[in-house]
């Protein structure tokens, strides 16, 4: 009972606050400049609150809703996985001029030999309804001088435990970009004291983009298997702005034969 009193004198309140509102607006042009200051310093106030309530609300109802972690599963996968970056808002969401071997989040750190950085990251928010990552990842690249450039994407040990040659990794990606150019993808899996390494280039001129990186080819110790990471590597990226709508991994074993 009392909540329903509550509720009822909050929309008779709000009504009240929207009525008066309503009144000083139209009647602003005709107000004495000392009355005016007055209502502006208060407006202001009430809108600073206004928008940020507006701010929080429009990011937590935007779909797709943060949190949300859905992601497609390609058959018979064991292990699928949403790196952080496209999966929640970040501490600090976007970088200007960035150095060789910055990161953003905990597990995306850049790479580049630049001798002057013109390089921008920014996390930003998916709004499309076919998107299934709440965020997305955009790079502006503006003068280049480096000979390459690449994002790092360190993978989570529970995608390492129980990795073996009869597996099949997979990368899917939805990616913009202003102008054409060739992103590869290359899977690393260090086992001891060596490293296995597998370089594909994504299909971008494909409806789906994704790669594949088949462990057979490989001489892995499965026994010894420590950590697994993939360099996203962009060839020509000098002017242009790239979107990665959403990045995710998965990884399944091969049928035996």
């Amino acid at each position: 009972m009392a909540n329903r009193i509550e509720v009822m004198m909050d929309r008779l309140l709000q009504k009240r606050v929207l009525r008066r509102w309503t009144r000083v607006a139209d009647n602003a042009a005709a107000l004495p400049i000392s009355q005016l200051k007055l209502q502006r310093g208060r407006a202001r106030a009430l809108r600073r609150q206004i928008d940020r309530v507006i701010h929080v609300a429009d990011s937590r109802l935007t779909l797709p809703l943060i949190g949300a972690n859905a992601i497609r599963r390609p058959m018979g996968s064991d292990w699928v996985y949403r790196p952080q970056i496209w999966r929640g808002p970040l501490n600090v969401p976007g970088l200007a001029a960035v150095e060789s071997k910055t990161a953003l989040g905990d597990e995306v750190t850049l790479f580049h030999d630049c001798a002057v950085s013109e390089l921008t990251l920014r996390q930003i928010r998916n709004t499309r309804e076919t998107d299934l990552a709440p965020f997305g990842l955009r790079m502006d690249v503006f003068r280049f001088d480096g000979s390459f450039l690449s994002l790092v994407l360190n993978l989570p040990q529970d995608g390492v435990t129980g990795l073996s040659r009869r597996h099949v990794v997979r990368l899917d990606a939805i990616v913009e970009m202003e102008k054409p150019l060739e992103i590869f993808a290359r899977l690393n899996v260090r086992h001891g004291p060596n490293t296995e390494q597998i370089v594909r280039e994504l299909p971008l001129h494909e409806q789906e983009v994704f790669v594949e990186f088949d462990l057979a080819y490989t001489k892995l110790n499965e026994k010894r298997v420590e950590a697994m990471w993939v360099d996203l590597i962009f060839e020509g990226p000098e002017m242009n702005q790239i979107i990665l709508r959403d990045i995710t991994l998965s990884r399944r074993p091969r049928a035996e034969l």
